[in-house]
């Protein structure tokens, strides 16, 4: 279909585009910027003014709950979830019930998801069988079947022999490591971050050194095995220090940091409010803005929503038995954008953080507003604020510590592949 999309501001870091100009899709590509092709007739045409276009959002660490923890959310809500919020792809962890550690889950997965005909899913295979940490996967079936990477998700490898011999495997075939970095030994039984407030309400804390020590142990196993790795989810100075060390000595050491962990810190647990637990605890103010330094500065690669959404008896409970996480596909947009504004960075640069950069990383052509790339694209009005209710949550999860406060920003048309998926 030959789409128009008229008077948007094109925003495109990575192609140094900040301008007012229309732009021609057709059959799925951007065939032109600014001027209408030859002999050009539209079949559809979008109003974009006083809108931002810019490439589809790509959201590095997104649960969909599927398959086995439809009670938390499904398929079919997740995806709507995406599209709503720009997000045009979205990587997922293994860490379902069943772990996606067979070829034709995954399948089953990306047949499913397919059918749905909205965000493009690019699942993460389980390093080890059923994530316990013992036993490798068949990595090369998993990306046969459609795995971009391999990772343990939020569960330890604590034999460090295990862990070796999956990256030395790895590296054998080129396939990314995705790790969470956390000690398991150093972060058993913690419930926040282990600081002032944990100690005044009482609670287990995760020292910072839980991340280090796991950092430190992936880099020098890098060096001897060759494997690439992506770090998921950095929480603290101390981590960002040693990911900037180990990325100029020239390691294929990339990484992110979800958005919660940029806007707050361990004070705002208040008293025991659950909506604030998460994975990696939020931790001190220090460690958010050194998190988000690392992000200005490109240590960090980019910003993921961490999107878990949580059925409320797994949420309201006391704060030590809440699930960690909360919903935010529809927030990686806005809030990525009241961070930037935060930290006086653009609108452009913060945006190649969540477009961009992870479509870099996970070597897709998408994330970009050129001619011949794929017409994934997010048009928003940035102007436009709405209160976050679980009305207005298209998520099945409904808990965040955002819940009934105003945001700003607001996604009106999701694209994919020139398809019109999502008009609010």
């Amino acid at each position: 279909m030959k789409i128009e999309i008229n008077n948007g501001r094109l925003v495109d870091a990575a192609h140094q585009l900040d301008q007012v100009q229309s732009l021609f899709l057709d059959d799925g590509k951007i065939v032109s910027i600014d001027r209408a092709p030859d002999g050009w007739k539209a079949e559809k045409v979008v109003d974009a003014s006083a809108k931002i276009v810019c490439p589809g959002v790509i959201d590095l660490c997104a649960r969909l709950r599927e398959p086995g923890l439809e009670h938390k959310a499904t398929l079919e809500s997740e995806m709507l979830a995406a599209v709503a919020g720009g997000i045009t792809s979205l990587v997922c962890p293994p860490d379902t019930d069943p772990v996606l550690d067979e070829p034709g889950l995954v399948e089953m997965l990306k047949r499913r998801a397919a059918a749905l005909n909205q965000a493009r899913v690019y699942p993460l295979g389980a390093l080890t069988t059923g994530l316990r940490g013992v036993q490798l996967t068949e990595m090369v079936e998993l990306t046969e079947a459609g795995c971009v990477g391999f990772t343990n998700g939020d569960e330890p490898i604590i034999d460090t022999v295990v862990l070796y011999r999956a990256m030395q495997y790895a590296a054998t075939y080129g396939y990314p490591v995705w790790l969470r970095p956390e000690d398991a030994h150093l972060a058993r039984g913690g419930i926040a971050h282990d600081g002032e407030v944990a100690s005044r309400l009482g609670l287990a804390g995760i020292p910072v050194s839980a991340e280090t020590v796991a950092i430190s142990t992936i880099v020098t196993l890098m060096r001897d095995t060759g494997a690439r790795v992506h770090l998921a989810r950095l929480s603290s100075r101390l981590g960002v220090e040693l990911v900037r060390a180990a990325k100029a000595e020239g390691l294929p050491l990339t990484c992110d940091v979800g958005i919660h962990h940029l806007l707050l810190t361990d004070r705002d647990i208040g008293y025991f409010d659950s909506q604030y637990r998460f994975t990696p605890p939020l931790r001190s103010p220090a460690d958010r803005d050194a998190l988000s330094r690392g992000v200005i500065d490109g240590t960090i690669d980019a910003i993921c929503s961490d999107h878990t959404p949580i059925d409320d008896d797994a949420k309201h409970v006391p704060f030590g038995e809440a699930e960690p996480g909360a919903t935010g596909l529809e927030l990686l947009l806005p809030l990525t954008l009241k961070w930037a504004e935060q930290a006086g960075v653009s609108v452009a640069a913060a945006l190649q953080k969540i477009t961009a950069n992870p479509a870099a990383l996970l070597g897709l052509e998408a994330g970009k507003i050129a001619i011949g790339a794929p017409a994934d694209l997010c048009i928003f009005d940035p102007a436009a604020f709405w209160a976050l209710t679980p009305q207005t949550l298209r998520s099945q999860g409904k808990n965040s510590p955002w819940m009934r406060r105003e945001l700003q920003v607001r996604v009106t048309h999701t694209l994919i592949d020139g398809v019109l998926v999502f008009k609010a």
